[in-house]
């Protein structure tokens, strides 16, 4: 597996080896010492799968104490991964960044704790699966609007978005009371 760069610390854009011939292909999508040794030793408790037509949007969602970090990747289909940094104090406080993720370059991306997450289908359908360091608690799930203006994320263009009410009417990231 290779590690490719990206602008927020702590994120890693990933890259499998992929063996293939005209039957198809192999890649192995996880291997717990490659983590460790990039010093992110997570024992994950659950594994999440969301089938999405083409323009939905999901995000930007976080989750607070104990918070969950991902592995995401997109089984079938292509997405627009973005993750905006909420650690406070953090030099990139408020930034984003996107990565495409498909099931033809099968790159998945590891979120960590105090980012928030979010993503856009760019294909007609899109299975995205992804590994959580934390279980799902309701309780504990947040979220801001994908389009906040204070936050800027561009968005692929030419798509109409479908988005959740939920998600359309969540609060600006500067309304968030994120702690210290």
């Amino acid at each position: 597996m290779k590690v490719l760069p990206t602008k927020l610390d702590g994120t890693l854009l990933l890259e499998p080896a992929v063996h293939g011939d005209d039957r198809g292909f192999f890649a192995e999508t996880y291997r717990k010492e490659f983590f460790d040794d990039q010093g992110i030793a997570i024992d994950w408790v659950q594994d999440n799968h969301s089938r999405s037509s083409k323009g939905v949007v999901r995000g930007m969602h976080f989750q607070t104490d104990p918070g969950q970090a991902k592995l995401v990747r997109a089984a079938t289909g292509s997405i627009f991964d973005v993750v905006v940094d909420l650690r406070k104090g953090s030099p990139t406080y408020g930034r984003w960044e996107a990565h495409e993720l498909s099931d033809t370059n099968m790159r998945q991306l590891y979120v960590p704790l105090g980012f928030a997450h979010g993503f856009a289908v760019t294909s007609d359908v899109a299975d995205v699966v992804y590994k959580c360091s934390w279980y799902y608690v309701a309780e504990t799930e947040r979220g801001f609007r994908f389009d906040d203006p204070e936050v800027g994320i561009e968005w692929p263009a030419g798509i109409e978005f479908d988005v959740s009410a939920r998600d359309r009417e969540a609060p600006r990231l500067s309304e968030l009371s994120l702690g210290g």
